[in-house]
């Protein structure tokens, strides 16, 4: 009797591992890799809230910028993403130096500046017109390799309706729409 109960505790223990919990995500992983999802992603640790008084698009000076941990964080999804059989995919980025700093530091492909995933922090009556720029956009990109955003939590919270920490993505399934479907909520190292 105890070596059946002791084989159930092993089991429901290995059922709640984090390897098992992973698995949750296959399809969504999957979904991904087949071009019917997208991975949309808040850029890595940039410390503080918002940008300074005298921000200028061009000038990464003037911006919140990638801390180390962040720059290590934007590494990590290159292995992780392997880990999930993508390799290369089509990367859109905020305009925001750390943005384009995650975006680069994945090293997953070219990276292409998006303003529709720019930062709407101050400016919040941008946000519903750059949310529907995301959602036409992106759904008019077709096939190929797949497809990752580097945006902003207000961004993200726009479209998706979930509060993305720092370096965490969300798979969304495609075609995108004011209600996009959500997949998983993904990051490396979780």
């Amino acid at each position: 009797m105890y070596a059946r109960t002791l084989l159930t505790v092993l089991v429901v223990l290995a059922l709640s591992s984090p390897v098992a919990a992973s698995d949750n995500n296959a399809k969504a992983w999957e979904a991904l890799r087949n071009g019917e999802a997208v991975l949309m992603m808040r850029h890595a640790l940039a410390p503080g809230t918002g940008d300074p008084g005298n921000f200028e698009l061009g000038d990464c000076s003037t911006q919140r910028n990638l801390n180390d941990e962040g720059r290590a964080q934007a590494r990590a999804w290159k292995p992780f993403l392997a880990e999930h059989g993508i390799t290369t995919a089509r990367v859109f980025s905020s305009q925001w130096c750390r943005c384009m700093d995650t975006a680069t530091g994945m090293d997953m492909g070219d990276v292409t500046g998006w303003p529709p995933l720019n930062s709407f922090f101050q400016n919040r009556g941008d946000g519903p017109r750059q949310t529907r720029e995301t959602i036409v956009g992106v759904n008019e990109m077709g096939q190929g390799a797949p497809i990752i955003l580097v945006s902003h939590q207000v961004n993200t919270t726009a479209l998706t309706g979930i509060y993305p920490a720092s370096n965490e993505g969300v798979i969304i399934a495609l075609p995108l729409s004011d209600s996009p479907q959500i997949l998983a909520r993904v990051a490396p190292g979780k």
